[in-house]
């Protein structure tokens, strides 16, 4: 069978192809030196988040660049892509899919396609159809892996990073966090009060933790383990920790003002940050894994953390992130952590 270049393309080599981004530019290339007037295209994929419904690359014949879009779930369009492909020329859509595995391809001509053209870029989404279905389920579980492990430790598993007791130690800056008398609260409050109080923490909080660069590790029950690596000067992650608590306590003032105005208590939480190396990798059963951080530093954040309440600080950091970080802190003297065998240097924000 004599198959043009992108149709053979389609069939050898594109299931190869594990990046979107990359399939989408090297068939919209292929389709351009096969003589279709194209001015771009995109291509779409559904995932299965929490928040982001669609995932949409762009691709600009002119240049040969690719940006990425994403729609959000509740968006009142899923169009971008088409809508940004009508800015450059008359627009040819192709559903390769259906349900939880579509994918869609569209492209933009520098004129109207004529019928014969029509005809080519349908028999190239439906050589495209299994290909893209390759593509579809890969960025599924990419989804699912970053909703349930955080994007860092969901790269790492999708490494192939899946060896019991494997890891790596790395520095970071740790942040944890905890709600104070949140036992109490839910004794008292039915479980979808308590369960939209919990979500409404984590938004602000985890909010704040992925706004500077961070990742959050673990959900424990009401409290928050994140981490933020270095990547450059240990300056540069206590700083964005630091700017996550600033954001955090931001947030949660915002929330406790609208709780307020319902009728509702407060939610009131405190927040530990400290310096050191972490286990960072595989640990569980033999048939359970968790991809998460041990160590001493992880024990010395959430020993400190619970000092909060004893010293009445909303925010304690260690001694190690004060001696990396240029942000004026107030120094509350050396203090014993249960099951750490050195006392801890422990300092405050000025107006925590």
């Amino acid at each position: 069978m004599d198959l043009s270049a992108p149709l053979a393309w389609l069939v050898d080599e594109a299931s190869a192809v594990s990046e979107p981004d990359r399939f989408l530019a090297q068939l919209g290339h292929l389709l351009v030196a096969d003589e279709l007037p194209l001015a771009g295209g995109a291509l779409t994929l559904s995932v299965p988040h929490p928040i982001i419904a669609r995932r949409s690359w762009l691709w600009r014949a002119e240049t040969g660049v690719v940006i990425e879009s994403l729609g959000f779930a509740g968006a009142v369009s899923d169009r971008a892509g088409q809508d940004w492909l009508a800015g450059l020329g008359p627009v040819l859509v192709q559903p390769t899919g259906s349900g939880t595995d579509r994918a869609t391809l569209a492209w933009a001509g520098t004129r109207p396609f004529d019928p014969a053209e029509r005809a080519k870029l349908r028999q190239v989404a439906r050589f495209a159809a299994a290909p893209l279905a390759a593509l579809v389920e890969r960025a599924a579980l990419a989804a699912l892996l970053e909703a349930y492990l955080g994007r860092r430790s969901a790269a790492r598993v999708r490494a192939g990073a899946l060896t019991r007791g494997t890891g790596e130690t790395i520095r970071a800056a740790l942040f944890y966090a905890d709600l104070r008398n949140f036992t109490v609260l839910s004794e008292a409050t039915e479980p979808a009060l308590v369960i939209a109080a919990l979500d409404a923490w984590f938004d602000r909080v985890a909010g704040a933790i992925h706004a500077f660069g961070g990742e959050v590790l673990k959900f424990i029950g009401d409290g928050v383990l994140a981490i933020f690596p270095v990547t450059g000067s240990p300056t540069e992650a206590c700083d964005a920790a630091l700017h996550a608590v600033t954001a955090a306590r931001a947030g949660m003032a915002h929330l406790d003002a609208t709780r307020q105005a319902e009728g509702l208590a407060p939610l009131s939480f405190g927040v530990a940050l400290h310096l050191g190396d972490i286990l960072w990798g595989n640990i569980g059963a033999a048939d359970r894994l968790d991809f998460t951080a041990i160590g001493s530093a992880v024990n010395l954040v959430s020993r400190l953390e619970g000092l909060c309440r004893p010293l009445g600080q909303s925010v304690l950091i260690s001694g190690a992130v004060a001696a990396a970080t240029s942000t004026p802190l107030l120094p509350l003297g050396d203090h014993t952590l249960r099951g750490i065998a050195t006392p801890c240097s422990v300092f405050t924000l000025p107006d925590a």
